[in-house]
């Protein structure tokens, strides 16, 4: 089975996009092709185009995109396919781009992962998010993914005494990390004070989902990134060194929450993990710098317990001990995260990877993590159903 590594990479934006659905995918694109040093009107040598989206047929009634974008970008006759595996489509879709050239059907893939989510009001997204809830458990009586969210947090709360600061000190280090990121949707940072202690809070930061606040849910992002895939065996072809994808894990857990064993745990989280961790030869201890899927911040506190970094129900104690922080322990969500860069949902677990290999290469200005050789990022879909975790590695 052939290595495979990461030649490329490109990333729009995160926000409310000026364009069009096509144009932003391909923005991201093409800038993830010219830093591949690749043409693409003459001899592109892609093979494989894979787009990422959860929504574009549901919110922007447009399908078969990822052949469209083999068309407009003029990769002809590269073959194409649109992945969908909810917010999780982006790492899924690295995967299968990962499997494709592993198998030797194809040299290279160029994964394309994006969202346009502002089209469409805070309502009608709230209600397209909440399609991927099991239909007859949760949907149909009227969960929302922030309902979950709030009732999985009190439960955290209420077992290892995480707090409402604990997730205000998250949503600071994020933010400030957003600030050094020029694609990231917010750039400012929150005073923690007026957030989590003054008696005001619930004016500058209401409820959502008691117990979560408004800073401790993501923003709604229009967004695209893009990475190009190679066979190692082939990377000469490009300028710049490969980063390597050393690790892949994908795991399911229980579709309705309420069934779930422990309602606290992240099951597929931790086994997705496991299995890169086994694939990567690698540990926790290895780890210079991660990427987990903070659309909740609780959400970052309990998968970096899962994934290996600390012990259950002490995630938040190394928050407050700034271990997660730049120049931490494990420096976690150097972009942003989800909570601070925007969570385009099919765009999401490519633009973690942007920012593994960004740290890896040393791009990272102002956020850089010192002599980074190993990242993880755990693409997190639907409310812990489909999970991807990805672990790159620095070529010696």
């Amino acid at each position: 089975m052939r290595e495979v590594g990461i030649v490329g990479i490109g990333h729009t934006k995160f926000g409310r996009s000026k364009t069009g659905y096509i144009e932003m995918a391909c923005a991201a694109a093409l800038e993830a092709l010219d830093d591949a040093g690749v043409k693409p009107l003459a001899g592109h040598g892609i093979d494989q185009v894979l787009l990422a989206t959860m929504g574009a047929s549901m919110i922007n009634h447009q399908s078969s995109v990822a052949s469209a974008l083999v068309d407009t970008l003029n990769l002809r006759p590269a073959m194409a396919e649109t992945v969908e595996n909810g917010p999780a489509s982006g790492a899924s879709a690295i995967k299968m781009g990962y499997s494709l050239i592993a198998s030797g059907m194809a040299d290279t893939v160029l994964v394309i992962g994006a969202e346009m989510m502002r089209v469409v009001s805070g309502w009608e997204g709230t209600d397209f998010v909440a399609t991927m809830l099991h239909p007859e458990a949760e949907y149909d009586l009227g969960l929302t993914l922030p309902a979950l969210a709030g009732m999985f947090t009190r439960l955290v709360m209420d077992s290892y005494g995480v707090t409402e600061r604990d997730l205000a000190l998250v949503a600071v280090k994020n933010h400030q990390n957003a600030l050094a990121n020029p694609v990231a949707h917010i750039r400012l940072v929150p005073d923690l004070h007026a957030i989590s202690e003054d008696e005001d809070k619930d004016a500058v930061n209401p409820y959502v989902a008691e117990p979560l606040r408004l800073y401790d849910v993501c923003p709604v992002s229009d967004g695209a990134a893009a990475v190009l895939l190679c066979a190692l065996d082939v990377a000469e072809r490009f300028p710049k060194k490969p980063i390597r994808i050393a690790g892949i894990g994908q795991a399911t857990d229980t579709h309705t929450i309420a069934e779930r064993e422990v309602p606290t745990d992240l099951y597929a989280v931790r086994e997705a993990a496991r299995q890169a961790y086994r694939m990567s030869g690698l540990c926790p201890d290895d780890i210079d710098v991660a990427e987990l899927h903070d659309a909740f911040l609780i959400l970052e506190i309990v998968e970096s317990e899962e994934v290996g970094f600390f012990k259950r129900g002490e995630g938040h104690l190394a928050v407050r001990e700034g271990k997660t922080s730049l120049g931490g322990q494990i420096p976690i969500n150097t972009s942003g995260g989800l909570k601070a860069k925007g969570h385009p949902l099919g765009a999401t677990g490519v633009s973690q990877t942007v920012e593994i290999v960004k740290q890896l290469r040393g791009e990272a200005q102002g956020r850089q993590v010192t002599d980074a050789q190993r990242g993880l990022l755990v693409n997190f879909g639907g409310f812990g159903n489909n999970v991807v975790a990805l672990i790159l590695e620095k070529e010696a």
